[in-house]
């Protein structure tokens, strides 16, 4: 089975190469297409993941759903991974992936730890592991058969922000996910630039917004307002 890892960037020019590198350090060989979708970023992010080996897009709109569904687009693979640009890959990524498709599992993500030892993160690293929605988040990766994708519809264009708690919960109602046991590494980038709480009470109120079904553009608006983003 092909595996097409898809990523959508903006302004990561510091982190597209590594990533790209692990992938393919990873997963050596033919079976593998890595798309990086670019929404202009001016950094130097498309030139950078060209010189790493990937395929780069550009996205005829903003936001991380479109970016996404671009790159599915143009992907060829029978199983579609979605990645973000500052997430540390596990290194059995492609074996684990098509392991879960195979037992039955269409869909599924990663848990998650912070590249950092703070022990509040540790905490919110550990409840990666339940079943919970609010446990889930795009940091985490996402793996999709084409099929299931197709679908679906892909992600919904109309949520500019928590299209992957809609997409996840859209896949629950269709078909098992699996959540494996096994982390990725993700940035605490955010909480170097926030407090613990600060980020905990923006992630608190983006949820009950998007529970209540409020306008993704006013979520959007709400979450940066109460974040730092330096």
């Amino acid at each position: 089975m092909l595996l097409s890892v898809i990523i959508p960037t903006y302004n990561e020019a510091d982190n597209i190469g590594r990533l790209v590198q692990e992938l393919r350090h990873h997963h050596p060989g033919h079976a593998l297409e890595i798309l990086v979708v670019d929404a202009g970023s001016k950094d130097g992010t498309a030139e950078a993941a060209r010189r790493a080996g990937a395929t780069v897009l550009q996205s005829p709109k903003p936001g991380r759903a479109g970016q996404m569904n671009h790159g599915a687009r143009h992907a060829t693979g029978d199983i579609l991974y979605f990645v973000h640009a500052d997430v540390g890959i596990h290194p059995g990524y492609a074996t684990t992936v098509r392991q879960a498709v195979h037992d039955g599992y269409p869909a599924g993500c990663y848990r998650f730890r912070f590249d950092s030892s703070h022990p509040l993160l540790r905490l919110n690293s550990y409840g990666t592991r339940f079943e919970g929605i609010m446990s889930r988040g795009g940091d985490q990766t996402l793996f999709i058969t084409r099929d299931l994708f197709d679908e679906l519809g892909g992600f919904d264009e109309h949520y500019c922000i928590m299209e992957d708690f809609d997409i996840i919960r859209r896949i629950r109602q269709r078909a098992r996910f699996l959540i494996v046991p096994q982390d990725v590494v993700v940035s605490a980038r955010k909480y170097e630039t926030n407090s613990w709480l600060r980020v905990q009470l923006a992630n608190l109120t983006a949820f009950s917004l998007f529970f209540l079904k409020v306008p993704p553009p006013r979520i959007a608006r709400t979450y940066k307002a109460l974040l730092n983003y330096r």
